[in-house]
């Protein structure tokens, strides 16, 4: 008997019958976080779901880190876009963050 952690809609990857992204599961599990700790970011999952998503990126990786890499190209798009559509808004932005530090 098989249970499935992910499934594909709206273009994307989810964990199956919930609002949570695959995506924010790998991003958290690529940059060192156990599963314990992934829990406390996303008390809506079980551990097991969060293992079963784990499992899932591990056996078909190469194809989900492909697309990661995608909607992380179309973001820079779309960043740079909106930046080119209002260059004075990110102007002030980079003159503020400047301040900061």
């Amino acid at each position: 008997m098989s249970k499935e952690y992910v499934e594909q809609r709206d273009r994307g990857y989810w964990i199956a019958g919930k609002r949570i992204s695959l995506d924010s599961v790998v991003y958290e599990f690529r940059n060192g976080a156990a599963p314990e700790s992934i829990l406390r970011s996303f008390p809506l999952l079980t551990l097991e779901e969060i293992y079963g998503a784990i499992t899932f990126y591990l056996s078909h990786q190469e194809q989900i880190d492909a697309y990661l890499r995608e909607g992380e190209i179309e973001f820079e798009r779309q960043r740079q876009r909106e930046r080119e559509a209002d260059p004075s808004f990110y102007q002030k932005f980079e003159n503020a963050k400047a301040l900061i530090k």
